[in-house]
């Protein structure tokens, strides 16, 4: 597999570096971490600051997501890897306004770990109030029953943006916990992947299929799916996902939701929209109304090939956090 890089072994610090170059009206990185980067844009007194993070490689998540609308500050880790605490407690000190800091981030060991590290840091050497919220909206990677236990994927991007708008609404840290609970609860995503990322440090794939094979239900990382076999047609890979998601979380005729199908960062537009198409005749056969829809690449893997659904169940508040104006490098809504 072919990349742009230099060394292999520095391609998330010359990320961050030309990332930071080409978006000095959002973002900043702090002198204190390489690895902590913040907004520039002035954030009101006594707002809850909300912080998100994770592994490199699921460009635009996490850091194209800092901005108005949605977080103030985003701690960078490795390619698929949990930041340390490090970064996580400079970001924290930086953006907090005197109502807490609330971590946003994925169900993953590593990110757990690290952002709980992170968040005693914060309490104890500098005083600061830390919520937590966690994304957990993968319906493949764990039964019903076993809920606690499933990753985030794609869903993230919705559970940032009602954080974000609470705490611009002014809502306090509970309720800001409270709202990305509430989106996390009413989101579900599950993925189909049709071919591997290539790591920049091994050149070696993420997981092994044949150019003939899918995979439904494969992580982010590479995390085996539930059911390997031949590659089908957009209709029938749209139909199992959004059937199984639809059998998780109970939306009937007349409910609204929010519809996402994203991109893992090989496949084209033209295919997420041919997703698209059948995901809304779907719904729309069931008398589901989508509200608002996100096509696109929202949070990748490299350039794994593939995508996921995601719906989003609406009621009045978390309509109203969809609807919140964003104004970020890589996301916009006016």
């Amino acid at each position: 597999m072919k990349k742009l890089i230099n060394n292999p072994t520095r391609v998330v610090e010359e990320m961050v570096e030309g990332y930071v170059k080409a978006h000095p009206e959002f973002i900043k990185q702090l002198p204190e971490n390489d690895r902590a980067l913040v907004s520039v844009r002035p954030t009101k007194e006594n707002k809850v600051g909300i912080l998100i993070g994770g592994g490199s490689g699921h460009e635009p998540g996490f850091l194209g997501y800092v901005g108005e609308g949605m977080a103030d500050g985003v701690a960078v880790g490795n390619i698929f890897a949990s930041p340390s605490p490090d970064p996580i407690v400079e970001v924290t000190k930086a953006i907090d306004k005197g109502a807490g800091v609330v971590y946003l981030y994925g169900n993953y060991a590593g990110d757990v770990m690290n952002f709980g590290m992170a968040a005693e840091m914060a309490d104890l050497e500098e005083d600061i109030e830390v919520g937590m919220a966690l994304a957990s909206d993968d319906v493949a990677s764990a039964p019903k029953d076993e809920k606690e236990k499933r990753r985030g994927i794609a869903g993230e991007f919705f559970i940032y943006k009602a954080a974000g708008a609470a705490a611009d609404f002014g809502y306090n840290l509970d309720d800001v916990v409270r709202v990305a609970n509430k989106a996390n609860e009413n989101t579900r995503s599950m993925g189909v992947g049709i071919s591997p990322c290539y790591l920049p440090q091994t050149g070696e794939p993420s997981f092994e299929i044949g150019d003939d094979e899918m995979e439904i239900g494969l992580g982010h990382h590479g995390e085996p799916g539930i059911e390997k076999g031949l590659l089908e047609t957009a209709d029938h890979v749209a139909d199992r996902l959004v059937k199984d998601i639809l059998k998780d979380i109970e939306i009937n005729a007349g409910d609204q939701v929010a519809v996402l199908v994203n991109g893992l960062g090989a496949t084209p537009r033209m295919d997420l929209y041919i997703v698209y198409r059948r995901v809304e005749q779907i719904l729309s056969e069931r008398g589901i109304k989508i509200y608002r829809s996100y096509v696109g690449d929202y949070i990748t893997s490299l350039e794994m090939g593939g995508c996921s659904v995601t719906l989003m169940k609406l009621d009045e508040e978390l309509t109203k956090t969809i609807d919140h104006p964003v104004n970020c490098p890589m996301f916009v809504q006016k």
